[in-house]
């Protein structure tokens, strides 16, 4: 049995919404009445080029929901856990099929589920969202791409998926010749409910709990306020790899009453409100409930609670916390605040949003994306964004959603120290939105920039791959360039190489590139000096100690060798004086094992004794490279001085 656009199973996937479509695929995934056996196959339902068709477009568009549905079901464990590892072995293959599952209850006497597999052609993830915007808001003149976060603390790299989520999918827009905004609002009059374990003057922070983060000092003393502390610190970051919002920051827009009317009209609909809230509790929302907080005009704090409104612009409260009442009118105070459930889909009205993606947390069900497509519908009488669910983002050997409040944070200015701007956006260029995945510091970092060169070898066409392969490489450098990408392909050092370029010139970057006496423009000498702090800033933090060394310093103490030891240290300095210069890595390695056997040595015991000499360790890196590397006048210097 397959499946067709016209067929009644489409017609019956096509009239749900998200939510009402993963029920049902959750549902036959536990539906233990029929002895259920999940059948994989592909099936041809839409030719990679789909034309004018509306019938296929429709077909198309459903088939992306549906993909993306699967994976938020895989991850929710609500399949067999066989069938889990087929489907994701299918969808993370390689292949120019994006993975659509649509479940069908057959006769319970063939007690299998039919699965379809629906042609998508493999664009990048952020052509896709792009091109799903067009579609779904149309041909715009401007559209909004939205961006945001509480800046309760550090602003870790988890939250920096989110940023750098939208502006992939920005410069895909503009790519198609669209004028996007792209804006990023700081949520900094959200109250202060928990001082993270980074901050300084704790005790001091502790005071300003349930006031507006905007009204809390900076612990530091440097900033006008804590929220500004977090807010400045990403802000100068965000241009350094190619990110540049419009900020937008809301305790200017409350304290200003811009957005007097969105919350009249939450007052308005308060009712109906509450019965799409209360629709995903345990426990319905009290009667008294008002979508609206208030910070006291006395002393800052939410403690209050709302007493009165007039049905138009007027709004009484009590303060619990200092006894204060009053009477406030939404167009010139800025005291009253929306619960932020109400909140985001107001500001989607207000600013015209056409896209915005959010974390899983997020877009579970009952979540507030849950909530909020109602409410921006009903009542504020506009169309909620495209989305997508983004995923969480790891450091390698540490588990568990990073956190801002908690102060348990690795920051973008810290991954900086290890990763080149172009990596930082290859990390999340290269891998799904969708996908959590680590970001290493650890060995996997020379990996990962070996991946990235690779993929601008192939850009450059210095490599050779298959033409999908390819096409998917370019689009995946392309985006990963911070402000477009270079004429020619940059000089290529590899990062292994260049940690030891780095530690044999103790740090000194600009006597490294001296030595490797490199003819190129400033921009190209720009980009190495990036990569050669990043490789001493990881082999002096992050390096296993096997990896690190430093050259005996000029005036070192002599070692204590033996008579062998001092005539096989000899023999290398002879070979090196009279033959270093005619050597290749391959051929000076035969000589080393050579002047081993000609010193009575066990090759290892050599290696042994010249890499204690050379850097008072017994292992280092590949010796025959690494005395090339060091150069004639150095290695004679300190093979010398013992």
């Amino acid at each position: 049995m397959t499946l067709s656009p016209t067929s009644s199973l489409f017609g019956q996937f096509a009239g749900m919404d998200q939510s009402e479509r993963l029920r049902h695929l959750s549902g036959i995934g536990n539906d233990r009445e029929l002895d259920l056996h999940l059948e994989l196959f592909l099936d041809p339902l839409l030719p990679l080029d789909m034309g004018e068709d509306p019938i296929h477009a429709q077909a198309y568009e459903l088939g992306v929901e549906l993909a993306e549905l699967s994976v938020a079901l895989l991850e929710s464990n609500e399949l067999r856990r066989a069938h889990r590892r087929e489907v994701r072995r299918v969808a993370e293959e390689d292949e120019p099929f994006a993975l659509v599952l649509v479940g069908k209850h057959l006769d319970a006497s063939q007690g299998n589920v039919l699965l379809l597999v629906g042609m998508s052609k493999a664009n990048h993830w952020a052509d896709n969202y792009a091109e799903k915007i067009i579609r779904e808001k149309g041909d715009k003149e401007l559209y909004v791409c939205a961006s945001g976060i509480t800046p309760s603390g550090t602003v870790h790299i988890g939250n920096f998926r989110e940023i750098i989520t939208v502006e992939l999918v920005v410069r895909a827009l503009r790519d198609r010749g669209k004028k996007v905004r792209f804006i990023y609002s700081w949520d900094d009059y959200d109250v202060f409910r928990k001082v993270p374990g980074n901050m300084p003057n704790q005790e001091m922070l502790e005071s300003y709990l349930r006031q507006p983060i905007t009204l809390t000092p900076d612990p530091s003393g440097v900033e006008e306020s804590y929220a500004r502390r977090n807010e400045k610190e990403i802000e100068e970051l965000l241009p350094i790899v190619g990110v540049n919002p419009e900020y937008i920051y809301q305790a200017e827009r409350y304290r200003s009453a811009s957005y007097a009317e969105g919350i009249r009209r939450a007052l308005e609909n308060r009712e109906r409100l509450r019965e799409i809230l209360s629709e995903h509790r345990e426990k319905p929302l009290s009667p008294e409930w008002w979508p609206i907080s208030v910070f006291c005009a006395s002393c800052n704090r939410d403690t209050t609670e709302i007493t009165d409104w007039d049905g138009q612009n007027t709004v009484a409260y009590t303060c619990s916390a200092c006894g204060n009442e009053e009477r406030l009118d939404l167009t010139d105070t800025g005291a009253v605040k929306l619960f932020w459930r109400v909140d985001w889909p107001m500001r989607w009205a207000y600013e015209q949003v056409d896209f915005e993606p959010a974390g899983k947390d997020h877009h579970s069900e009952g979540g507030s994306f849950t909530t909020a497509r109602p409410i921006v519908r009903e009542i504020y009488e506009y169309t909620p964004p495209t989305t997508f669910q983004y995923d969480f983002v790891r450091i390698k050997g540490r588990g568990g959603k990073i956190s801002s409040s908690s102060g348990e944070v690795v920051s973008l200015g810290d991954v900086l120290e290890i990763y080149q701007p172009e990596l930082v956006r290859y990390l999340f260029a290269s891998t799904r939105p969708n996908t959590e995945f680590a970001i290493s510091f650890d060995l996997d970092v020379i990996k990962l920039y070996e991946d990235y060169d690779r993929c601008e070898r192939i850009y450059y066409g210095k490599e050779s791959v298959s033409e999908s392969r390819a096409e998917k490489e370019r689009r995946i450098y392309e985006l990963s360039q911070v402000d477009g990408v270079p004429e020619s392909m940059p000089t290529q050092i590899s990062f292994r190489h260049l940690c030891s370029l780095i530690q044999i010139q103790d740090g000194n970057i600009e006597g490294m590139i001296e030595s490797l006496d490199i003819r190129t423009d400033e921009e190209d000498l720009s980009r190495l000096r990036t990569r050669a702090r990043c490789a001493w800033n990881w082999t002096r933090g992050f390096a296993p100690e096997s990896f690190r060394f430093a050259l005996r310093a000029r005036g070192s103490e002599p070692l204590e060798l033996s008579p062998g030891e001092h005539r096989a240290i000899g023999l290398l300095r002879g070979e090196i004086e009279e033959r270093l210069d005619t050597h290749d890595e391959r051929s000076l390695s035969e000589a080393i094992y050579t002047l081993a056997g000609e010193a009575e040595m066990e090759p290892k015991a050599f290696f042994k004794l010249v890499y204690r000499v050379l850097i008072e360790k017994e292992m280092g890196p590949r010796l025959a490279g690494f005395l090339l590397t060091i150069g004639k006048k150095r290695a004679l210097e300190i093979l010398g001085s013992c």
